[in-house]
């Protein structure tokens, strides 16, 4: 018996690093999965975008956990094909949705005030008003179902403790935050529970500082200042710790926790 036996799980970003992670680990746990990636690069970024084969591979990885997956290249800004895809995920998997992760997201760096305002804009419109898009697609499905469940939106470290280098990034994952509370507070009557994932630094393509990142801290040493962990041992964050939290926010083990900032930080943002 899994965590999730019976449940079916909407997952964005899910080609590969965190959101692979999680759609596997959720199959592995019982549930159906709905799965989207861009699978593209939908900005300019200093990381390879994820591929068409990688969302495939996230395909064949679900499917190898015998669970049933409704996948699709789909951009989070788009809420018209994001509702598309969901409204025929649920009717396939059998006309209920239990479980959304809204993981979809970007990272860029730049001081703002040199920053090209399509920067700021695509930074806003996939980080923020992407998991808007998602949690506006996937409610009705869930409230019409009438099952409960579990919303889980990935905002950051930099959504509790701003960074430097990125202010468009943590306004992004700060306004996150306050979407996930009142979400929680809206969705409480439907016994459905809204929480934020608070990550530090993950390893995966999008979670390496880079080229950019690393002339930013270069450029600026203040801003090492506003760094750091209390936890070295391991010495970096996987995709499948993640998960793990993820799981546990989706299932029953968490059913009293709703508009929580879910930390997974290494204690970075309680310094």
């Amino acid at each position: 018996m899994g965590k999730l036996d019976g449940r079916v799980a909407f997952v964005t970003g899910a080609a590969r690093g965190q959101g692979r992670a999680e759609a596997v680990l959720l199959a592995e746990e019982g549930a159906d999965i709905i799965a989207i990636d861009v699978c593209a690069a939908p900005t300019r970024t200093d990381y390879p975008a994820a591929t068409p084969d990688d969302l495939a591979e996230t395909v064949r990885l679900v499917e190898k956990a015998d669970r049933r997956i409704v996948s699709a290249q789909a951009d989070v800004r788009d809420l018209e094909a994001v509702s598309d895809v969901v409204s025929s995920g649920v009717t396939q998997l059998g006309g209920r949705l239990d479980v959304v992760v809204a993981n979809a997201g970007i990272v860029t760096w730049g001081r703002f005030w040199e920053m090209d305002i399509e920067r700021w804009h695509s930074m806003i419109d996939i980080n923020l008003t992407g998991v808007f898009h998602t949690l506006r697609a996937a409610v009705p499905h869930m409230i019409a179902a009438g099952n409960g469940g579990s919303i889980i939106a990935t905002s950051s470290s930099a959504g509790i403790k701003s960074l430097p280098g990125q202010a468009h990034y943590s306004a992004a994952k700060h306004g996150v935050v306050g979407l996930v509370k009142s979400a929680a507070q809206e969705l409480a009557p439907y016994r459905i529970r809204v929480n934020s994932l608070h990550p530090w630094a993950v390893s995966t393509p999008m979670g390496a500082l880079g080229s950019e990142g690393e002339k930013v801290f270069a450029d600026n040493p203040s801003y090492q200042n506003a760094m750091g962990q209390i936890l070295f041992d391991p010495p970096a964050t996987d995709a499948e710790d993640i998960a793990k939290s993820v799981l546990f926010l989706a299932s029953d083990d968490s059913r009293t926790i709703t508009a929580a900032q879910f930390t997974v930080d290494h204690g970075s943002t309680r310094i």
